[in-house]
C-alpha cells in the first residue's frame, strides 16, 4: 500500500493465495481466520467486521469459525497479534545497538500501521482491554523483545519500562497525526484552499493559517526520524548503564 511518502509499507502486500477466492482455498486454522480478519478491516473497517462476513470471506459456515475463536473480541485480539507479529526488527540475526534496534521497531511500527490504517486502533488500544497477564501473548511480545535488548545494554529494568512507554508514546501519537486527513478540496491549487484552512476566522488562528504550506509537505519518514532523534538522544541522557559481567 502507497504511503504518503510513496513508499511501500511492509505488509501491504497481500500474501500469496490471500483475498476473497484465496481463503477459500486455505485449509482453516486460527492464523487464517485472524489474517482473513485483518484484511476484511482492511477493506470495510472495524465496525463491519462481523462472523457471518469473515464465514462468507473463508468460505465456511460462519458457525464454523468458533472452533476457533470464542467472539468477535477474540478476533480482535487476534488481529492485534498478526500486525505486532510483523515487528521483528532484527529479523532473527543478533540485535545491534539498542539505539539503532528501537529506531528500526519505530520504523516498521509506522509501516505496518500505514499498510493497515483501518485497524491501526486495534494496536492502539486493543492491548489496553484487558489486565496485562491477560492479553494475548502476541501483544506483549514487541514489550519482552525491549527489556531484553535493553537488560543485553545494562540498562534496569524500571529504566527499560520507561524507555518502551516512551517510545510507544511517540509512535501512537506520530502516527495518529500522520494517518489523519490532511487534504480538504485536492483539486485546489493554494495550499491555503486545499487544507479548507480559508473557513478559519482570520483574527483567531492567523498562526496555523499561515502554516498551510508547512502542513500540506508534511512527510512523515522524516517527521518519524527527527523525533526518534530527540527522544533517543534524551533517553540516553537519563539511562544509566552496568557494565556487562564477563
Amino acid at each position: 500500500m502507497p504511503t504518503r511518502d510513496g513508499e511501500v509499507a511492509a505488509g501491504g502486500s497481500r500474501r500469496a493465495g490471500t483475498g476473497r477466492r484465496g481463503w477459500r482455498r486455505s485449509k482453516l486454522s486460527r492464523d487464517v481466520v485472524f489474517s482473513a480478519a485483518l484484511e476484511l478491516i482492511d477493506r470495510d473497517g472495524i465496525e463491519n467486521l462481523s462472523m457471518r462476513g469473515l464465514g462468507q470471506a473463508l468460505g465456511r459456515d460462519p458457525m464454523t469459525i468458533y472452533k476457533y475463536t470464542p467472539n468477535k473480541a477474540a478476533i480482535l485480539d487476534g488481529v492485534t497479534e498478526v500486525m505486532l507479529s510483523q515487528l521483528a526488527p532484527s529479523n532473527g540475526n543478533k540485535p545491534g545497538d539498542w539505539r539503532e534496534e528501537l529506531r528500526k521497531i519505530a520504523r516498521q511500527f509506522r509501516e505496518i500501521a500505514l499498510a493497515h490504517p483501518n485497524a491501526v486502533a486495534l494496536i492502539v488500544t486493543r492491548p489496553l482491554s484487558s489486565p496485562l497477564a491477560r492479553r494475548p501473548p502476541g501483544t506483549l511480545r514487541p514489550l519482552e523483545y525491549i527489556l531484553e535488548l535493553l537488560a543485553g545494554a545494562g540498562i534496569s529494568g524500571r529504566d527499560a519500562l520507561f524507555v518502551y512507554r516512551s517510545l510507544f508514546g511517540f509512535l501512537v501519537g506520530h502516527i495518529l497525526n500522520e494517518l489523519q486527513e490532511v487534504v480538504d478540496e485536492p483539486e485546489e491549487d493554494d495550499d491555503l484552499l486545499r487544507l479548507g484552512l480559508q473557513n478559519l476566522p482570520l483574527r483567531e488562528f492567523p498562526r496555523l493559517r499561515s502554516l498551510a504550506s508547512a502542513l500540506i509537505s508534511y512527510d512523515g519518514a522524516a517527521e518519524l526520524e527527527r523525533g526518534l532523534d530527540l527522544l533517543i538522544t534524551g533517553l540516553s541522557t537519563q539511562l544509566t548503564t552496568k557494565p556487562k559481567k564477563k
